[in-house]
């Protein structure tokens, strides 16, 4: 289901960089710090015409450190990414996709996926179920 090269592309990650396309080597990556860039990129592609959204994500103040070290925690954006990837792949379209993750959803009592996935790992696991399901023909 998870096309790791999808997410790689989703984070910015130089496509020259094979290793990065299979699960191990995207792990490893993510592990050693991504560059703040994925951040901004990911941030972004959700909502484009928000310069503050990536503070959703982190704060500023770490934000602000992350920048200084020029680098991501391991979490910090991959969980977005993860989650946008899937809704571009099953709204084939970019804007049908944060129009989904952006409107609020019955299965998880009205609230917006994307304030779902910002919140947890959790969180984002039950937007990917929804979008599974979206995908593979369950009720959605």
């Amino acid at each position: 289901m998870l096309a790791f090269g999808d997410v790689a592309d989703v984070l910015g990650l130089p496509i020259e960089e094979v290793a990065l396309r299979s699960p191990f080597g995207l792990i490893s990556r993510i592990e050693n710090g991504l560059p703040i860039g994925a951040l901004e990129r990911v941030a972004h592609l959700l909502a484009p015409g928000d310069s503050q959204f990536k503070y959703r994500l982190i704060s500023k103040a770490t934000y602000e450190r992350r920048k200084a070290a020029h680098r991501l925690s391991s979490d910090e954006g991959t969980r977005l990414a993860r989650v946008w990837s899937l809704a571009v792949d099953v709204w084939q379209n970019e804007e049908e996709a944060r129009d989904f993750l952006f409107r609020p959803h019955p299965l998880i009592e009205d609230k917006r996926p994307i304030d779902i996935v910002i919140l947890s790992e959790f969180g984002a696991e039950i937007v990917v179920d929804i979008l599974a399901g979206l995908k593979y023909g369950r009720a959605a």
